[in-house]
């Protein structure tokens, strides 16, 4: 049975170029192989109901690319020189360790298959459209991590923009958007519901500890959702907590735990440390402190730094799974404290 060639009525991609990417895209995949036969122009035309001048263009398009060549008699075939790299634009936010732990599992896993356009729109709405519009019928896939302020609007543009991605071609990571409608894929942490099963992992020692004190920095996006998961810990497990902004070192105290929510390597963890250390604390004994996000070098630092912590290999693997097998899917990573020295 010949494979479907489909195209998508409702999308702002011009309909040659959804013909474009829909043939190379079965080529890729093996649907269509060497020498065999597309259908002909005017049948195309009619199984998609439109001009038989539209299928023309994008065929003449894959003959000037050397996808397909020109039987006379017979029609277009597949020529022997179409196997064409998957076209893959990785839209982060920024990069940062744990992202480039990410990407390292992603490109391990997709292997030499594919061709890698990375591009950061540094939560920016104008700069991540700006990407958006340049792209959008340039690529096989779209993998995009949608970390933008957690206000109505933004998140009403972000969903707005993501919709001309054909679902097919998209995937989310790190977070997902429920609103998003269709069969695109996700690989995602949650929050809220993460930090309380991280939180339940440590009981055991947490309750060895006075109280649990909570550093949620500014420029921590999620604090807020974190902060809910917290707090509900807490009055399930009848756990004395606080919640604070900033750190006031003056009140750092023997048999209490501290968790900071920024990256390990901001200065409230140098605060900390230094100011355990200049009132005798030994850390990990008479303190606790757990971090937030792995990264390598956490099995270096304080000779072993515990983090609640999103596996972000796992992450990558998923992300990369989706496009070996074609697969989309919308999966929540694990989600797990890494037990180190200092907790």
């Amino acid at each position: 049975m010949k494979p479907m060639i489909k195209i998508e009525t409702g999308s702002e991609v011009p309909v040659y170029k959804q013909l474009i990417q829909a043939i190379q895209g079965l080529v890729r995949e093996g649907a269509y192989r060497e020498r065999d036969f597309l259908p002909s122009m005017n049948e195309l035309a009619g199984e998609l109901e439109i001009s038989k001048e539209t299928v023309k263009k994008a065929y003449s398009i894959l003959r000037d690319k050397g996808v397909i060549e020109s039987s006379h008699g017979k029609g277009f075939y597949v020529t022997a020189q179409s196997q064409e790299k998957i076209k893959i634009l990785l839209l982060f936010d920024k990069i940062s360790t744990y992202k480039q732990v990410l990407y390292s599992s992603f490109v391990a896993n997709v292997g030499d298959k594919a061709e890698i356009t990375i591009r950061l729109h540094n939560q920016d709405m104008d700069l991540f459209k700006h990407f958006i519009d340049e792209n959008l019928d340039r690529f096989d896939y779209y993998i995009v991590t949608p970390h933008f302020p957690l206000k109505q609007e933004i998140r009403k543009r972000t969903i707005k923009l993501l919709k001309r991605i054909p679902n097919r071609k998209l995937i989310l990571l790190d977070h997902h958007l429920s609103e998003l409608p269709g069969n695109f894929g996700s690989a995602y942490q949650d929050f809220e519901n993460d930090i309380v099963d991280g939180l339940y992992q440590g009981n055991d020692i947490l309750k060895n500890f006075n109280k649990l004190n909570v550093f949620s920095m500014p420029g921590s996006m999620y604090a807020p959702l974190i902060e809910k998961g917290i707090r509900r810990f807490c009055s399930e497990n009848k756990i004395n907590f606080g919640i604070y902004h900033h750190i006031d070192t003056s009140k750092i105290e023997k048999q209490e735990a501290y968790l900071i929510l920024n990256s390990q390597l901001d200065r409230e963890l140098i605060e900390l440390v230094r100011a355990a250390r200049a009132k005798g604390c030994i850390i990990g004994k008479d303190i606790g402190i757990i971090s937030y996000n792995e990264s390598p070098i956490n099995e270096i630092i304080l000779d072993g730094l515990t983090v609640f912590s999103t596996d972000f290999k796992q992450m990558g693997e998923l992300a990369a799974k989706m496009i070996t097998e074609k697969s989309m899917k919308k999966i929540k990573c694990n989600f797990r404290l890494i037990r180190r020295n200092t907790f």
